[in-house]
């Protein structure tokens, strides 16, 4: 094989590679979790230990990974999956870290145990998650 051949494949192969490694950085940012999937979209009620009660719609099962963190954009990684519970390291570049495990009872029922670090200081807590109801216009951030 000429030394243009070569370098030809493997300008293709890098390619290929590179197409490859991205798709999978793109999939961690949203990595498909059934346990999330089970969940039912709405007005949620979080209630932990030393916590105050938080009532929020949930859209996308997504955001109850990384309650501390908010919409922050952070980079994920599945340490576990199964059909009833998910554990998630996230990484929030500037804004901490935290690893969520969440184990759904039912769709309207969660349990969230997690911690990490937000601005600056250490976080851990339990919480159980409720579906209360649809969204509405209007819904208090804390109740």
């Amino acid at each position: 094989m000429s030394s243009g051949r070569a370098l030809s494949r493997a300008f293709f192969v890098g390619a290929a590679l590179a197409v490859g490694l991205a798709s999978a950085g793109l999939a961690q940012l949203r990595p498909s979790l059934p346990a999330l999937a089970s969940l039912e979209p709405g007005l949620w009620q979080l209630r932990g230990e030393g916590e105050a009660r938080r009532t929020l719609c949930v859209a996308d099962p997504y955001s109850l990974i990384q309650l501390r963190h908010g919409a922050t954009q952070c980079s994920r990684l599945v340490v576990a999956s199964a059909k009833s519970s998910a554990t998630i390291h996230y990484s929030c570049p500037g804004a901490g870290w935290g690893r969520t495990t969440l184990r759904v009872e039912t769709p309207r029922l969660a349990r969230i145990d997690t911690q990490g670090i937000a601005d600056n200081e250490p976080f851990a807590f339990v919480a159980e998650a409720r579906r209360i109801g649809p969204c509405g216009e209007r819904f208090s951030s804390d109740r």
